[in-house]
């Protein structure tokens, strides 16, 4: 059952829901990164073989095993591929088109910043509970379209040690480079240190479980990630005139990505979270996946009765969850008090289970309150901004010596004067 809470304190109550990493896994983390960096594809194997319970012989998918997945398509699933990405690519497009020409941004005459694309990126695309082509997608064109060189996407195989078709034809559709039968903390250690058969990237980038997240953030300085992209979060602010089905539906929807997602309702009526609940207990026992809802909505999932509206929107924006439907009055509005989510969604016809597909949105988000700080995946992701500059320093530069003396470094002053009469 769905825990009904009263929000008392707002800082103490989102520090006891946040998901925190515990130090024994994030020390069985360290250790399968460590022996990756160690011994490579052996490790990479070995790990395969102990979480997995399949032997891989060998890690990247071949060119005759990409081929064969077009007989295994189904004429429906080209058609959905197709519209999700050309959904994606038209507004990642826009975004690109935004940044007033990319390749030349003059500041002045002597410094010219530039957007140049990252060499190199590691896509993770999750397996395991669910196949998700729709990540593949997700990660690679906002790649393709930046530039990227080099587009490695690495994904845990099934049981048969292949990884879905619709996956692998998703990712070479979309501009994948190489595609690799592998996933969990042992992929991340591959994608971070390289391994003989899997060359290291400069950034890795997408969703995954826990190990995925904790690998993510260890290996981060030794190579650039995008964001700790955790398990599902789904809040939903709530008011008398939402429909409690509705939002029933919607965390039900998210809940059966795994376990350990976190979906609650943000409400000032202790009247709806009840019919909230209601709906919630007669909706599961027949929804398929039943048993990982059951789960991930008892053990992480709540409903908070705050005072009034100005505490639900303090509570919603330290939370910062993925995803935030708005499912109240003049939801518009209500908006542009939203600061800390991944993705806001307005009114009770924008469900998040939509956006994963065909909004034109980026899927991959901020989890565990990185909200705060930005946003989903974008082009943006695989550009640097690079920039150049050229000048002539010779001559009186008094300011410049006022602040090195003020700095104690009085050999950058002398370097530039050095020049003078030159």
């Amino acid at each position: 059952m769905i825990k009904i809470l009263q929000v008392r304190n707002i800082d103490s109550f989102v520090e006891s829901r946040r998901q925190k990493t515990s130090e024994k896994d994030r020390k069985t983390v360290q250790s399968i990164l460590n022996d990756v960096r160690k011994n490579g594809d052996s490790a990479v194997k070995k790990y395969e073989r102990k979480f997995n319970g399949r032997k891989t012989s060998q890690l990247r998918v071949s060119e005759k095993e990409i081929k064969e997945t077009q007989s295994k398509i189904s004429r429906d699933d080209r058609g959905a591929l197709r519209s999700m990405s050309s959904i994606l690519t038209w507004e990642e497009a826009h975004l690109l088109g935004g940044l007033s020409s990319p390749k030349k941004i003059w500041r002045d005459k002597s410094a010219k910043i530039s957007f140049v694309p990252i060499p190199s990126v590691g896509c993770y695309i999750p397996g395991g509970q669910a196949r998700y082509p729709s990540s593949a997608v997700m990660s690679v064109i906002p790649a393709k379209l930046a530039g990227v060189k080099r587009i490695v996407v690495v994904s845990p195989p099934g049981r048969d040690g292949k990884i879905d078709p619709l996956t692998i034809a998703a990712a070479k559709r979309c501009g994948a480079t190489e595609i690799y039968k592998v996933g969990g903390a042992q992929a991340i250690g591959a994608l971070a240190y390289g391994t003989k058969s899997i060359p290291k990237v400069d950034k890795i980038v997408g969703p995954g479980g826990k190990f995925v997240s904790i690998a993510k953030s260890l290996v981060s300085d030794q190579v650039a990630i995008d964001m700790v992209a955790g398990p599902t979060e789904l809040g939903i602010i709530a008011d008398t005139s939402s429909d409690p089905e509705l939002v029933a539906l919607d965390l039900i929807s998210q809940a059966e990505h795994s376990k350990d997602t976190m979906c609650f309702v943000i409400t000032q009526s202790k009247t709806m979270a009840k019919r909230i609940q209601k709906s919630i207990e007669k909706l599961i026992p027949s929804a398929e996946r039943s048993s990982i809802i059951k789960e991930s909505i008892s053990k992480n999932g709540f409903i908070a009765v705050c005072k009034n509206e100005n505490e639900m929107v303090e509570l919603a924006n330290k939370i910062a969850p993925e995803h935030l439907e708005l499912m109240v009055k003049n939801a518009r509005s209500f908006s542009r008090k939203i600061t800390g989510a991944g993705l806001v969604l307005i009114g009770k016809n924008t469900p998040s289970a939509a956006s994963d597909y065909l909004l034109g949105t980026n899927h991959i988000l901020p989890t565990n309150g990185f909200g705060r700080t930005r946003g989903g995946l974008s082009v943006l992701d695989f550009l640097k901004l690079q920039t150049v500059v050229e000048s002539d320093v010779r001559g009186e530069w008094d300011e410049l010596k006022t602040l090195t003396d003020a700095e104690g470094l009085p050999n950058h002053y002398k370097a530039v004067k050095g020049r003078s009469g030159r």
